[in-house]
């Protein structure tokens, strides 16, 4: 009988990822494969697997480095503050806590519209990281501008202007704030009036800048760079 029903199975289902796919994960009878996208299915089941296999395989692999630190790890932090100027994707901010957490940063300022913990598609690309990251949110940018200067810290905003300057030619003293912009308009002007210095990454395509979340990993780690 076993035979059998695999015999049929070969005859209904194709290659071999949609008769692993009918036979372990969604047997079904025949009526029911009717309205069933069984080669799309059977796709994704395989890539799940295949995942599966690449994970196991990593985790036998003793130099890999890819299991996270302990937070008690973490011994220092380094005195950079992130400040988010109206940053309107929450994928993108995800994405810049998943920087400043790599980068052992003291803060992230969220500012205005910027999306801020807890938030679902935050947690989605920072994958946990946005947990470890001290953050505080101002309704008003020029206010955490503000309260950064009355503490001393250098205030750098990432912007692409005349008057900017390449951001590897720059100094950064410490403690140092890094200001970015929504992913269109950038900095606000008045924002950017407030900063001791505009800095930018040169680009050698059609596009004058990065997107906003590899734009912050670039210079965070150029910073990083010098007081290391």
């Amino acid at each position: 009988e076993i035979l059998e029903n695999s015999l049929e199975l070969n005859r209904s289902c194709g290659n071999p990822a949609e008769k692993a796919y009918m036979s372990f994960i969604y047997p079904k009878p025949e009526s029911a494969m009717v309205v069933h996208n069984l080669a799309k299915h059977a796709q994704l089941a395989a890539a799940q697997v295949m995942m599966l296999d690449r994970q196991h395989k990593a985790m036998l692999n003793t130099y890999l480095r890819n299991i996270d630190q302990k937070q008690h790890q973490i011994h220092v932090r380094h005195p950079l503050v992130l400040v988010l100027d109206n940053v309107r994707s929450a994928f993108n901010v995800g994405q810049i806590f998943r920087t400043a957490e790599t980068a052992a940063v003291d803060k992230v300022i969220t500012c205005g519209i910027t999306p801020h913990p807890p938030h679902p598609q935050i947690n989605k690309t920072a994958l946990g990281a946005e947990e470890y990251v001290p953050s505080q949110h101002f309704t008003d940018t020029k206010k955490a501008v503000e309260w950064l200067k009355q503490n001393g810290y250098m205030v750098v905003g990432m912007e692409t202007t005349s008057k900017s300057k390449c951001y590897t030619d720059v100094v950064f003293q410490k403690p140092t704030a890094l200001i970015v912009g929504n992913e269109v308009f950038g900095i606000s002007t008045e924002v950017m009036e407030k900063c001791d210095i505009l800095v930018e990454i040169p680009c050698y395509g059609i596009k004058n800048s990065l997107n906003v979340a590899a734009a912050v990993a670039t210079n965070v780690f150029e910073v990083i760079r010098q007081w290391r």
